[in-house]
């Protein structure tokens, strides 16, 4: 089995990143990082560069746990893509970073983290950063 994370390079991304690091121990499963752009472009502050990811591969890899770690550049929603992956992956636990916002902006942008809990078909870890 696989657990997927929702990858940002924030502290809410970290967050999620360890707890995902700790339930893999746990469960004896590996992880799927997952860190995805909002358009068709990798112009987005969501998106992790080159040296954000090595530093996220290295703590993997010191970690000890079976890992792959994917960009997705579609123009899909990334709360859809994250959920569709862990469709397709069969995975056991999707686990994403929350951050807090006001009522007005959710009301704006809607929330990512609502969209996945509430269309995941297995069960969503969702984490606070410190």
């Amino acid at each position: 089995m696989t657990i997927v994370v929702g990858y940002v390079p924030t502290p809410q991304g970290d967050a999620a990143l360890t707890a995902a690091i700790n339930e893999a121990h746990l469960r004896k499963e590996g992880l799927h990082i997952v860190n995805t752009s909002r358009g068709n472009a990798p112009v987005d502050n969501r998106l992790a560069n080159e040296e954000q990811l090595a530093a996220v591969r290295q703590r993997l890899e010191t970690s000890g746990i079976a890992f792959e770690i994917e960009q997705k550049f579609k123009g899909d929603d990334p709360s859809d893509q994250l959920v569709d992956l862990a469709d397709e992956l069969e995975a056991s636990l999707i686990v994403i970073g929350l951050r807090r916002r006001s009522a007005t902006g959710k009301l704006i942008t809607g929330s990512q983290a609502q969209r996945i809990l509430l269309d995941a078909n297995c069960p969503v870890l969702a984490v606070k950063a410190d």
